[in-house]
């Protein structure tokens, strides 16, 4: 299942329309359509977690071929480690962004990268876990 039939099924199961899910996370339901189709398939890091958080799932099973398996516990751990970084960020004097002092859009936008990385990188330690201690 690619990423657009993810959304696609996500999107229905949620009962949202395309302008529904559109508005949710800012764009046009055109955007969401070519989203479904696969006519746009190189979705930014920011917007593939908008999509996530709406759809309620992770960006991680967005993006890759594998069923949802963080768990609560994983997900939780996640929200725990972003709410750290941005108490940090936030705190922090001369941060910069681009050459510019960041701004707290800037500041979501790091926030949504590390997101994705923390959860592609625990879904691929994973692989790692000796068989008998795994949850399959």
């Amino acid at each position: 299942m690619n990423i657009g039939d993810k959304i696609k099924k996500l999107r229905i199961e949620k009962d949202l329309s395309q302008e529904q899910l559109g508005a949710l996370i800012g764009v046009k339901k055109a955007a969401i359509h070519k989203y479904e189709t696969g006519i746009v398939v190189n979705l930014k890091q920011s917007t593939i977690a908008k999509l996530a958080e709406v759809l309620g799932t992770t960006p991680a099973y967005l993006i890759s071929d594998e069923t949802p398996s963080a768990s609560i516990r994983e997900e939780k751990d996640i929200e725990k480690i972003l709410a750290q970084a941005k108490e940090q960020l936030m705190d922090a004097e001369g941060l910069m962004f681009d050459g510019e002092p960041a701004s707290p859009e800037a500041i979501d936008s790091i926030l949504s990268a590390m997101k994705i990385g923390i959860a592609m990188a625990k879904e691929e330690n994973k692989k790692y876990i000796p068989k008998k201690y795994r949850k399959d």
